[in-house]
């Protein structure tokens, strides 16, 4: 059986801070040789809600972990904040999955209150 992750969503939530770069970057690394393809969410899990994204290419992005922060910017954004129904939220989150057509999604960092 092959591998049934062909694309991946990366975002960087909570606060910037040094290295989060780096860990992108090591995701796009790992994911290159089985044929991933990396997406960056823009702005955390505000740019997840809003289907903000950028394409992340090993090739131009080769020195990224030379380079603290994160070029994918960061948000406090929650989105169970407020909601009355986590179910119901989780499903809708899992539609936005087909929007921005990932299988799988890494969320660094964060702390969602």
């Amino acid at each position: 059986m092959g591998n049934q992750i062909k694309r991946v969503g990366i975002l960087t939530g909570g606060g910037d801070c040094p290295g989060l770069n780096s860990v992108i970057y090591g995701i796009m690394l790992k994911a290159y040789d089985p044929g991933i393809e990396c997406v960056g969410i823009l702005k955390g899990w505000k740019g997840f809600l809003e289907n903000k994204t950028i394409p992340l290419d090993i090739a131009e992005h080769d020195d990224l972990h030379t380079v603290g922060g994160t070029i994918l910017y960061t948000s406090r954004t929650n989105p169970f904040k407020g909601v009355d129904s986590k179910q119901e939220k989780a499903k809708e989150l899992k539609k936005l999955f087909d929007t921005l057509s990932i299988d799988a999604l890494i969320a660094i960092g964060g702390v969602l209150k």
